[in-house]
């Protein structure tokens, strides 16, 4: 991290310039590649932590006795009601830098038994949406989710938990669709990135200006791709379904484990099994995971009983997927071991794991017969699907992360099942015909 923006940063606190403290506190967590800052009231100190890479860093602390002017400087940048310290309250700000870089902060505070505690999300207006590529999407699940964005109609979700990179991924695909001859509109809360050719829209609950509402909107705006923030409930899933019947493209997220998960909830909020079916295109379950800092990287040994079950799910890649089989037949793992680059973390960056189901007749006609969330994914798995379990390993394999990393965003799973991937041809399997129908080991979800 830059050293004298953390000076700055002290220096401030000493004087008690309360406007720099709180420019400085920005400045400093935009160079730190920061997404997130936590203002924390402790017993006896306040604490100021940012989220780098997924992962909470502390970098200072001030005296309580300022706090209170803090707080409110940053309530009045963000329009919040001062003397209101009961509440939660969130707000918005606007922020240019010395060095004129400009953002947005999400604003929350939350009333603590030892003040109130503030966390500012950051949007930097200066950063590029990354592409597909840059994002870590590769093999079966770029080629899935490009077909599905071809698509003439249809919903494309995408799911993960909170910060893990979802709108971004969704923007990403929007930008490759972004063209003069295409009406785009977006229903979103809030309006995160704001991008040029797009008709972008906030919803305002309080208002009832939901995003059911929104979508039912958009559709008499002559749309031809409409993107709604989140599925929350029944309506705003009835009201995508009925776009996409209608002959629209839809994209928008939901909150699950995994992407065959998303059937069962979509199927507990009510929706009919040959209403999914046939509105559904793609369903994709991401994750972020740091990369491994190329400056201090060494190898790295995992334990024996964690080899065997990373060999066996590797065997269970899909063929299509494209991986160099020489990294599964010498299986290396690294790690980073810290150094002045990575600020001793041992990872720099971050990059996604991808789990991509393609809908296709298998799974259409598993969704008409309601199998269970393990059928669907086993025949996922047999037409093309990579867990994100598998994706991750592939990522590790190929140095850019770490297993730890990989398992603390990815469940290790459990039970075993028994299931026939196609086998690619090549010279090599073609001289070795007894490997052609062998039947793998696959370990499955209990759920």
């Amino acid at each position: 991290m830059p050293s004298d923006k953390l000076q700055l940063l002290q220096n401030a606190i000493l004087s008690g310039n309360i406007p720099q403290l709180v420019l400085n506190t920005i400045s400093f967590a935009l160079d730190s590649r920061a997404s997130d800052i936590h203002i924390e009231p402790l017993e006896h100190t306040i604490r100021v932590r940012y989220r780098v890479d997924g992962v909470l860093r502390q970098i200072v602390e001030y005296p309580t006795n300022i706090h209170p002017a803090v707080v409110s400087r940053i309530k009045i940048m963000s329009n919040l009601k001062i003397d209101e310290q009961r509440i939660p309250q969130d707000g918005r700000s606007s922020v240019t830098t010395r060095d004129g870089r400009e953002m947005d902060l999400r604003v929350s505070t939350l009333p603590t038994v030892n003040g109130e505690k503030i966390v500012m999300r950051i949007q930097d207006k200066s950063r590029k949406i990354p592409n597909l590529e840059e994002l870590g999407l590769e093999g079966n699940g770029k080629r899935f989710l490009m077909e599905s964005i071809k698509a003439p109609n249809g919903i494309i979700l995408n799911t993960g938990p909170t910060g893990s990179g979802k709108t971004t991924t969704l923007y990403s695909a929007l930008t490759k669709l972004n063209t003069p001859d295409v009406n785009i509109l977006t229903i979103e809360d809030p309006v995160e990135i704001q991008m040029d050719g797009l008709n972008q829209s906030q919803v305002h609950p309080d208002i009832d200006y939901t995003f059911a509402f929104g979508m039912r909107t958009a559709l008499r705006q002559d749309p031809d791709i409409i993107m709604v923030g989140e599925i929350r409930d029944r309506e705003t899933v009835d009201t995508a379904i009925e776009a996409s019947l209608t002959g629209h493209l839809v994209f928008s997220t939901i909150h699950t484990n995994s992407a065959v998960e998303t059937i069962t909830r979509i199927d507990n909020m009510g929706v009919q099994p040959f209403l999914m079916a046939s509105s559904f295109e793609c369903i994709i379950a991401q994750r972020l995971v740091r990369k491994i800092c190329e400056h201090c990287r060494v190898e790295d040994t995992p334990s024996p009983h964690l080899l065997e079950h990373i060999e066996n799910m590797a065997k269970m890649i899909h063929p299509d997927e494209g991986v160099d089989p020489n990294l599964i037949a010498n299986m290396k793992f690294y790690k980073g071991k810290g150094c002045e680059y990575c600020d001793g973390s041992g990872y720099k960056g971050r990059l996604g794991l991808y789990e991509v189901m393609k809908m296709n007749n298998q799974i259409r006609k598993a969704i008409l017969k309601r199998e269970n969330a393990i059928e669907i994914e086993k025949i996922a798995m047999k037409t093309g699907m990579v867990t994100l379990e598998q994706a991750g390993i592939i990522k590790a394999l190929k140095g850019e992360t770490s297993l730890d990393e990989v398992y603390r965003v990815a469940r290790q799973t459990e039970t075993t099942d028994e299931i026939d991937l196609p086998i690619k041809k090549s010279d090599e399997s073609e001289s070795k015909p007894h490997q052609q129908n062998k039947a793998f080991k696959i370990q499955m979800p209990n759920e």
